[in-house]
């Protein structure tokens, strides 16, 4: 089904949603024209390039790129300061004292020997060959050696050079712009690879474009986006080209005529895909390779899914989920990715005009209603979205479960209506058949029979012999669909084609989509609809022609979606390039033989400040236990056996208060859980998170301790 997002059950189109990023092409309708850029063009293209030409070297996954410094993976030994600079003092009086000494002859002149073997006689003495004026500046000459000799032999006995740079390089070192990059065969804003392959005019046009500060970051994504096209084979370098020298920076438009969002609140780094977190603290429970670097996420790592959990106020939204929106928006606009953000109203996911399709059930002015059905045309596939929607957090939460006997009844309805109406029930109508009302069917038995459907005949008489025989599960979905039978939805969930519904079959297409659900009041209703968006995207991913599209589902709120066929639908979204992000208050909104499952279906998992230590329990399992170096100190009495000792340990008892002891130390390995339960509900301080993280190609961190808030 070739559908845009706004195809109802019939096939009939609605206005539509904005289509991918790419060549020139005559449009079917002509895009909204462009909103006035969040900030306005720069004079010149300086700051442009030097972002653009900025350091991003490989790291470890979830390492801020931009202007990186890569360290060390172990930490070096650092001797502690006082313990340094008394050393270094003790090597210079050293130092000094040995000069004396040799100065003042009190161990004798062996150290001439060297100047007697080498210099010449007729050089030495008053009446030498180089006069006396010479003779004394060789002399001091020498002497000034084996003075540095001395310095040089005390500054290596007292690190004077750890010393230098611990304590006097940083007070005058300044803050360093990370370094550009300027020679040409690797200047990204000469776009070598378009003169490479023949576009050389194109090329040039660009390159003015950045200069002029005429091009931004969303820009330079977008044209290589579109470039990748061309050397995919799916666009012509001729069409490419034309589109550039016609356009320059702005070639190649999203539908929606924008070339940025109107605000934004995060750091991105549209180069690496990235956008900026927080920061990973300087902990000794961190890798040293981590500490004091910034945390990026992009797609990445949300293509093996994300779950946040943490009570509210902990920052899940404003810090999480709003950030990573942003970024997704950014690119949907280059054409990269496809973004759905589904929360409570209000929420603050984002001001509406940054995104193409806003859903707002519930609310009557809404522009935009959801299908729901999502899109298909296929009475099985769509009564499997359904069921799970409806019931499935009901269903036994156990590997191997599912709601099979709801799809059956769901799809004992649907086929047959669909083939009488050419549509689908609407939900007033859907109703009435799960409830047995008598007109509803005798008017569906006729319309079967006047078409000679006669095996969908039969489906609809499995389905009266079953209603109201224990075990049934009608009556439950009957229950369930009452629940968006109700005034507020009254305009929604239209299939009769008078309104504007959107499918997440849109997800082929670079969309960006914000659905709001009314919480206040139907809160039943909103976990339904947000497992009915979460089963339609598990679905749709999985049969999209253009896989190279990223796609995302940001789910603001996921307390009682996690069900066994959403954790099996995560489970396959890796493979289809998709990944979801679910937070939670505390895992107890998932059932307790899901919480495994979930985590382990998950390649990124944040705890939040203020877990409980059951949840925190369930993080420390799934991350597991290293090998670490554990120190035991024990202090052991001393005891005097001469009377001189006795009253040496008498003064210093006198003096420390104390009974003088020995010192002894057993260093051995241990296998320690890398967080426990306590130090996750304890020891995270507020505005931080404990995260771990695994990338598509099977690259992990170890739980990191990262403040939000940096």
């Amino acid at each position: 089904m070739d559908s845009d997002g706004t195809q109802d059950a019939r096939g009939t189109h609605a206005s539509p949603v904005p289509r991918p990023a790419g060549p020139p092409q005559v449009p079917a309708m002509p895009p909204r024209p462009p909103r006035a850029p969040a900030t306005p063009p720069l004079p010149d293209g300086s700051a442009f390039l030097t972002w653009l030409r900025a350091p991003r070297p490989d790291a470890a996954p979830g390492v801020w790129r931009f202007g990186h410094r890569p360290r060390p993976a172990e930490e070096p030994e650092e001797i502690p300061a006082r313990q340094l600079l008394s050393g270094a003092l003790i090597a210079f009086l050293v130092g000094w004292l040995i000069w004396s000494l040799l100065q003042n002859g009190y161990i004798g002149t062996w150290w001439w020997v060297p100047f007697d073997l080498i210099v010449p006689d007729a050089w030495r003495g008053g009446d030498s060959d180089l006069g006396e004026t010479g003779t004394f500046i060789l002399y001091q000459g020498y002497e000034l050696l084996v003075a540095l000799a001395i310095m040089i032999g005390a500054a290596r006995l007292g690190r004077w050079g750890e010393v230098w740079r611990r304590f006097v390089t940083p007070r005058f070192r300044r803050p360093q712009a990370p370094q550009t990059r300027t020679t040409p065969e690797d200047d990204p804003a000469q776009w070598n690879e378009l003169r490479a392959a023949g576009a050389a005019d194109a090329a040039e046009r660009l390159a003015a474009e950045a200069r002029t500060g005429l091009m931004r970051d969303v820009d330079h994504a977008r044209i290589l986006r579109a470039w990748q096209g061309v050397r995919t084979g799916r666009h012509s370098l001729a069409t490419f080209s034309g589109a550039v020298l016609k356009d320059g920076a702005a070639a190649c438009l999203h539908p929606s005529g924008e070339r940025d969002l109107p605000a934004r609140l995060a750091r991105h780094d549209l180069v690496t895909g990235q956008v900026r977190l927080g920061t990973t603290v300087d902990d000794a429970r961190n890798p040293y390779a981590y500490r004091g670097t910034g945390l990026g996420l992009g797609p990445d790592l949300l293509g093996t899914s994300l779950v946040a959990v943490g009570p509210a106020g902990s920052g899940k939204t404003g810090t999480v989920v709003r950030p990573l929106a942003e970024s997704l928006c950014l690119h949907a606009l280059a054409g990269r990715a496809a973004v759905v953000v589904v929360g409570a109203a209000g929420a603050g996911l984002g001001p509406a005009d940054a995104y193409d399709v806003v859903v707002r059930i519930g609310n009557q002015d809404s522009e935009y209603d959801l299908d729901l059905y999502g899109g298909t045309t296929d009475p099985d596939e769509a009564a499997a979205v359904l069921a799970e929607a409806l019931v499935g957090d009901l269903a036994d939460p156990h590997p191997g479960s599912d709601s099979r006997r709801s799809t059956t009844v769901l799809a004992q309805l649907l086929g047959p209506f669909r083939a009488v109406h050419g549509r689908f029930p609407s939900v007033p109508e859907l109703r009435q058949l799960l409830d047995g009302a008598p007109g509803p069917f005798a008017a569906l038995r006729r319309g079967l029979q006047e078409t000679g459907q006669e095996s969908l005949l039969r489906e609809l008489d499995a389905r009266e012999r079953q209603m109201g025989q224990p075990g049934d599960v009608g009556g439950v979905l009957g229950d369930r669909v009452a629940l968006l039978d109700r005034p507020a939805f009254a305009g929604f969930f239209d299939t009769s084609g008078q309104s504007r519904p959107f499918t997440l079959k849109a997800l082929d297409h670079p969309v960006r989509v914000r659905i709001d659900l009314p919480q206040r009041g139907h809160a039943d209703a909103s976990k339904m609809l947000a497992r009915l968006v979460l089963a339609q995207f598990t679905a749709g991913v999985a049969v999209r022609e253009d896989r190279s599209l990223f796609a995302c589902l940001l789910l603001d709120d996921a307390t009682g979606v996690v069900t066994p066929e959403a954790v099996r639908g995560i489970q396959r979204l890796r493979s289809g390039n998709a990944g979801v992000v679910l937070t939670l208050r505390t895992l107890d909104d998932v059932a307790r033989p899901l919480r495994g499952p979930l985590l382990g279906a998950t390649g990124c998992r944040m705890a939040l400040s203020g877990v409980t230590p059951w949840d925190g329990q369930d993080f420390a399992e799934v991350w597991g236990k290293e090998w670490t170096e554990a120190r035991d100190v024990t202090d052991r009495q001393i005891i005097a056996e001469t009377p001189a000792g006795k009253a040496v340990h008498m003064l210093r008892r006198v003096i420390t208060g104390k009974a003088p002891t020995a010192r002894a130390v057993t260093v051995r390995q241990v296998e320690r859980e890398r967080w426990s339960a306590s130090e996750l509900a304890h020891a995270v301080p507020a505005g931080h998170a404990v995260l771990s993280l695994t990338d598509v190609k099977g690259e992990h961190a170890p739980p990191l301790l990262v403040d939000l808030r940096g």
